[in-house]
Parts: structure tokens; sequence; C-alpha cells
């Protein structure tokens, strides 16, 4: 799905390399020169159609004209009267320059091809304009009914009337595509909110922006402000077509969507007198061309993002994920210098980490030395299962209350590369590496074991209702934001326009009867990545020096009543 508008360039211009030339404008005469069959009967009632290979004529009214060469260089028609079969699409591509506009009646010659699953004329060797027609679009809506997809609808003008939620925007500003569902966002069906897959399929659509361009220099829904995951809009319009696996509506009308998700300026309030964060900071490194920015323009422009981001949690302590491994006088010292430049001198200092692991990045511990006071010696666990070891540190409050064991983690991620056995992917929904993340789990609840009030916190790379957040919970701890956050708002990361918990807070059952509550402040996984500190894709227009979009993970904040 996030390839296709690149790819349709690629084939496209193949297309144009193997000959195909635009048609020729109506002759004198050649008006009356019949269709020799229904865009119906070209189309079929099967995925692919039954004419291909075979050389066509159809009528039509053009609905959607994206001719030019930085679109998809055709336009769709389609028959003003319906044959009646609803297993049948009345509308087809074109994929021709001759000059048409919408509303215009046409009789095309081409020959019917199936182009990546995509039905069409080409190559088209006639397209002749003999007056004016008027189709109306059919409204749709999703999930559709009896489990049908939607191949009835191809290169049809379709209207959604219902509303319709922006769940993914990964790929706007590089395709100009952005994917809304029905019914809300989508959730990941492993973390809790009873969601399937089937089911999230059949809610959801991609809209295109009728382009082959990437990084175009006019990006959609930007205007007058940048499209969040979580806006909606009703009555989306346009032509529907099909793109390397998935439909994709182009829309013949400027769609436009209801600030319903506004940035929240500051996370909400969790109460306590200690305030613990848990933050993954997206690679935050200082040696550059690594996992992080390239340049020394990037690796600022991040830095102050991630400054900005820590001074709204204002945390007493936090756990940082993704800190480049290069010692504490390296990424972590700047960060912490950083900040505390931006909220006063000795404000914030750092835990020594004593088993950062071998890994390019590493898990470390910021805190406020007027707030907490170190008890003992930093540790870790002993196991070898860790690729990045976990951080623990005991704190007790200045003045005095009850001690608690801060243990930050980063459990090994989904992606399959060096997947073995158990570790492939099981086709149950979490991915790769789940065994080893359940043997990581386990080690982690028995560090937490052994210590007196225990709070796990981190990236574990596991949703809500998968097997490590399991091992966890069984062995007493208790997760803070299924307590506090409501479950629409329990989310921290959005992977293929699904959202979902990645990021943890649990409590070992006396602690937690300390919490005074957890919010997860969603500056990141609801903004499009064109927001973030990359230079190299994104228009200079749409930095800010904030905290949003300061990573891919949204922060979760949680409060303690410790005295």
């Amino acid at each position: 799905m996030r390839r296709t508008a690149a790819a349709l360039a690629t084939v496209l211009t193949a297309g144009l390399a193997a000959g195909v030339q635009p048609a020729t404008a109506a002759e004198p005469g050649t008006c009356g020169t019949p269709a020799t069959h229904r865009i119906a009967e070209v189309q079929g009632t099967g995925d692919a159609s039954p004419l291909r290979g075979q050389t066509v004529r159809v009528e039509g009214v053009v609905t959607g004209d994206f001719q030019r060469t930085d679109q998809l260089k055709g336009f769709f028609i389609q028959d003003p009267a319906p044959d009646g079969d609803p297993r049948t699409s009345d509308g087809i591509f074109v994929y021709s320059t001759q000059e048409v506009k919408p509303g215009d009646r046409v009789l095309v010659t081409g020959k019917a091809t199936e182009y990546n699953g995509l039905t069409e004329l080409s190559p088209v060797t006639a397209v002749d304009v003999c007056g004016r027609g008027k189709v109306v679009p059919g409204n749709v809506r999703l999930p559709l009914k009896g489990g049908a997809n939607l191949e009835q609808y191809e290169g049809m003008l379709i209207r959604f009337p219902q509303k319709l939620t922006a769940t993914e925007t990964y790929q706007l500003g590089r395709y100009g595509e952005i994917t809304v569902s029905a019914g809300g966002r989508l959730f990941q069906p492993t973390d809790g909110h009873g969601s399937t897959q089937a089911g999230n399929d059949a809610r959801q659509l991609l809209v295109d922006d009728g382009s082959n361009v990437q990084n175009p220099a006019t990006i959609p829904y930007t205007d007058p402000r940048v499209l969040r995951i979580g806006d909606t809009t009703a009555g989306l319009t346009g032509v529907l077509t099909y793109q390397y696996g998935a439909y994709a509506l182009q829309p013949t009308r400027t769609a436009h969507f209801a600030d319903d998700n506004p940035e929240p300026k500051k996370p909400q309030a969790v109460g306590g007198d200690v305030r613990v964060a848990s933050f993954n900071t997206l690679n935050w490194f200082t040696t550059l061309n690594e996992r992080g920015a390239n340049s020394a323009e990037e690796r600022e422009r991040q830095l102050t993002k991630l400054v900005a981001a820590l001074k709204g949690l204002n945390p007493d302590v936090a756990g940082l994920m993704e800190v480049e491994n290069n010692g504490d006088s390296g990424a972590l010292k700047t960060l912490v210098d950083r900040l505390n430049e931006a909220v006063g001198a000795g404000t914030y200092t750092w835990v020594e980490n004593p088993n950062p692991g071998t890994d390019a990045i590493h898990v470390a511990m910021i805190y406020k030395p007027a707030k907490l006071k170190p008890v003992g010696a930093a540790h870790s666990s002993a196991q070898a299962v860790f690729e990045r070891p976990p951080l623990a540190q005991e704190f007790q409050p200045i003045g005095g209350g009850a001690k608690f064991t801060l243990i930050v983690n980063h459990l090994k991620s989904k992606g399959c590369t060096g997947a073995t056995g158990a570790d492939t992917d099981q086709g149950d929904g979490q991915g790769c590496f789940n065994a080893h993340r359940v043997a990581q789990a386990k080690a982690v609840a028995d560090l937490a074991a052994h210590e007196e009030n225990p709070l796990v916190i981190g990236d574990l790379n596991s949703y809500t209702a998968e097997d490590p957040i399991k091992v966890l919970t069984g062995a007493g701890l208790v997760g803070q934001t299924e307590r506090f956050v409501r479950p629409d708002r329990r989310y921290s990361y959005v992977f293929d326009g699904m959202s979902g918990e990645l990021d943890h807070v649990l409590a070992g059952a006396a602690l937690s009867r300390r919490v005074t509550g957890a919010t997860i402040w969603h500056v990141n996984s609801d903004e499009p990545t064109l927001l973030d500190y990359n230079t190299e894709y994104n228009p200079a227009r749409f930095y800010r020096p904030d905290a949003f979009r300061s990573s891919d993970h949204d922060p979760v904040l949680v409060g303690l009543r410790l005295r």
C-alpha cells in the first residue's frame, strides 16, 4: 500500500516507452460509430475482464480527469445507464492523454487490459467526444454488506456519506496517500480492543491524490492545518481504482477533515508527588549517518524536538529508549545538557548504566536530583536473553517517602530479520521474535520480583493482549494505562493504519495503590512523518521546534503518591 504511487509512476513511464501513444481527437462522423460493448461487459463479474486482449469500443461519461504527466495519464468513464447487475462495475479507466473534461460523453476504442489487477483500456486508439452527460456518484458505505469487496465499484464514481476517520498518514508527505476507516480509528487485533484483521480490512480505504509523483510540491490535507489521525470527514467522493493490492479512491472533490483530534499542548494531569515518564526517542544519535540524523542540521532539529517533549512531560524521572549506545558522555549527556539549558542548570542528571549491552542503542534513565535520590547502585538482569539489557534503579523522594524501583526496558522488535524456529511469525498477529520477547518478559518479571515496589516501563514491542504482557501481568504487575486511560485513547504507536499500545507502565501490587494517574501524551503517533526532523523528504515549512513528531512513539506519564 505504501508503494502504490511510486510503483504506478514507474509503470506508466514504462507503458509510454513501449509505444502507448495518446489517442486522436474525434473526426467528423466518428460519433456515429457505435459502441461494441457496454462497460459492464468489459468489467465482467469477476476480478479480471472476460474480454482482456480484445479491442472494444465503449461509451461513457468522463467522471475523473487525471491526465497530466504528474498524474495517472488517463481518465475514468462511466456508463450513465447502469446495467443493473450489482456484480459488475459500470466504470473503467482509460489510459490516454487525449484531452477530455469531466462531463464529456465519449466513445473510446482500446484494448481491454488487466494492469496489476485494474481493468483498463490500453492502448487506446480513439477517444471521440460526442456531447455532454452526467453521472451521479453512487452512495457506498463501509464495511460492505455480506463481506463483499469493492471490486463491483472499480472505476466508478462513488460517495461515502458516512463519517470516515483518518487512521494512517505515514505516506501523506511522500506519496499524498492516507487511509480512512469507518467506525473510528483502527486498532491492532492483539491490543485487546476487540478488533480483528478481517474487520479492519473491511472498514478501511486507501485515499490517493491522483498523482504519480513522489514528494509532491502540494501535499493534500495540509492547508490550513496538517491532518492528524483521528480527524474525520463525511461525503468523501471520487473514482475507485485498484493499485498494487489495494483499492484506492482518487478524489474528484476536495475532502475536508474536521479537527476532531486537536493537538494536545500538554499531557493530562496525573497527580501524585512524583512524575515518571517512558519515552522512546526514535534513535537519538549524536553520531551522524547511523540510525538517527544524517546531518548536523537534522541532529539539531531532532534534539530540539526531544527537549521540547521532555520539557512538556516535566518528569521527575524518565526512562528513555533508543538512545545511542556511545557512553554516558555521548548522546545521553548531550540530551541532558540541552534539556538543562531549557529548564535550568542542574535540573536533570542521569543514572550510570552498569550494563548497556552491545547493541547500537540502549536504555537510559534521567532524573531530578532535587526531587529524587538514588538508593544503592543501578543494576540490571544477568540473563543473556537481552540485546538491550534493562536498567533498574531504586529511588526515594528527597525528604523521605516510600521507595520504588524503576526498571526501564526495550524488548526485541517484531522485525523478522534473523528469525528462525519459534521466533518466526506464527501467524497469530504477534509478529516475529514473540518467543524471544516472552523469554525477555520472564526475565524482567524475575528482576521485578526481587524489588519491593517495582515499576516496569518501556517499549515492550508487544501489544496489550500479547503473550509478553500476559507474562508480566501474570507475575503480579498491574498495567496502569488500562486503569486510567479510556480505551479509545489507549495507544502509543500506529503501524499499517492500526493503533496500539507498545509502550507500557506496570507496577507491583503495592505500588499500584500509590499510582494517582496515567496518561499517554499523543504528540507523535497521530502526526504524519512530514513533521519530523528529517530534511530529505519533508518541506521546510512544516518543521516546528516543538514536541510534535519528536518520535514515532507517544510518551507515557504516570503519577505516584509516595509521601
